[in-house]
């Protein structure tokens, strides 16, 4: 299929060097772990002073300290490895990413570059790569300020493909022998291991997507599986910088383009989870409003350290549970600014943070039934911010890859 606009690009991809710790280098996303600051510190000292990115980012646990020596720091930390050389150029590519995760299971993905003009996070559109839940404005200004003088960018935005005969990573995998192997190891702390295959002969993998496009009317291509905010971040930079570029430079800067891993949404690799919400400084009226307010027809439950796990009812639809209980919290916050809310992954996490703060309250969400995404996103509806996790904690994409985002002179 010939597109107008192409939403693949193929753009450099840099990796570490070779003489670097690549267990060491790469880091989980940013956004896991932000009622565990323990967790982070480990890794700052499982890390020590050697090349990282977690230099390079701003876990979110750290998000309220955020100021602009914090940022520049980053940024001075970008153009150090840049300049250093720790960071070399693989040149345009694609990179076959085999992820074996704690749960013994394996998923295939690819990273490559998408055109951030093909992709759009606002309602009443139709671009061909797709947000699946609400996009919170107000939490991509502190994103924007990160972005806006870095150099580089580093992802763990993950985006799904719609193939179900599962063709086209697939075959590519089958062929891996015939690739250079650019990374190999396992990742820190409990990430399990990765191996990167890079692939420089990418037009019929390109073509092998836009197949998938089944209406040129209607023309969804990705959708979003992680990373809503951050790819949202990009978009939003690009779309300020554009009014200062020449016409040339709005075809090519490297800002126009985003680093990606796109996954089959049918890859077996690939776990849904729910992601459970855990109220702070709840006050004992919440349960009860919140109970009266939903749709009861199913049972989950809630857990306080008092209390205990209890039971709780919730719509049988999942996407309305998610909607009905977020738009209930959202307004409870409204009224009450000393409670905050947290979203946390996995049963045994939601107990234990519950269980040091004697006045929260953990919501156990359910799991969204994956094949029901694309059709969802496809009548134009979006799900409530974070709906759904693709895997565990530590099973989320660890950064690793980077590209520029502005034109360097090396």
């Amino acid at each position: 299929m010939q597109l107008k606009l192409k939403p693949i690009a193929l753009q450099d991809i840099l990796l570490p060097n070779d003489n670097i710790n690549y267990e060491k280098w790469s880091v989980v996303a940013c956004d896991q772990f932000t009622s565990q600051p323990e967790y982070w510190e480990e890794l700052r000292q499982r890390i020590g002073n050697e090349p990282s990115t977690y230099d390079l980012i701003l876990p979110e646990v750290y998000l309220e300290n955020m100021c602009d020596e914090i940022i520049d720091g980053i940024n001075q930390k970008m153009y150090d490895y840049i300049n250093q050389g720790i960071l070399k150029n693989i040149g345009p590519s694609m990179i076959l990413v085999e992820r074996k995760t704690l749960n013994g299971k394996t998923r295939l993905g690819l990273m490559l570059s998408i055109d951030l003009e093909a992709y759009d996070y606002r309602d009443f559109t139709k671009p061909h790569i797709r947000t699946t839940e609400n996009t919170i404005i107000s939490r991509i200004p502190p994103r924007v300020r990160i972005r806006k003088d870095a150099p580089l960018e580093l992802t763990h935005v993950m985006l799904l493909a719609n193939d179900p005969e599962k063709h086209i990573l697939r075959n590519l995998f089958k062929r891996k022998d015939e690739f250079q192997v650019v990374y190999n190891f396992d990742l820190n702390m409990k990430g399990g291991h990765i191996r990167g295959y890079q692939i420089t002969d990418c037009d019929k993998v390109i073509n092998d997507f836009y197949s998938l496009i089944k209406d040129e009317d209607d023309p969804i291509l990705f959708i979003v599986g992680d990373g809503n905010h951050s790819l949202a971040t990009a978009k939003t930079h690009w779309e300020t910088l554009k009014p200062t570029l020449s016409d040339s430079d709005l075809i090519d800067h490297p800002a126009r383009f985003a680093l990606v891993e796109v996954v089959n949404i049918f890859d077996d690799g690939l776990d849904f989870e729910g992601i459970h919400r855990i109220l702070f400084n709840i006050e004992d009226d919440f349960l009860d409003g919140l109970q009266n307010a939903i749709d009861q027809e199913v049972e989950t439950w809630v857990y306080t350290k008092k209390t205990g796990k209890i039971p709780f009812y919730m719509p049988k639809s999942t996407a309305l549970a998610y909607e009905q209980i977020q738009n209930y919290i959202d307004d409870y916050l409204t009224y009450h600014p000393d409670v905050m809310i947290d979203y946390i992954h996995g049963d045994e996490e939601l107990i234990s943070i519950c269980n040091k703060h004697k006045d929260s309250l953990g919501i156990h969400m359910p799991i969204l039934d994956s094949k029901d995404l694309f059709p969802f996103i496809q009548m134009g509806k979006i799900l409530p911010r974070k709906s759904f996790s693709i895997g565990s904690a530590t099973a989320k994409r660890y950064y690793l890859e980077s590209r520029y985002i502005k034109k360097i002179d090396i």
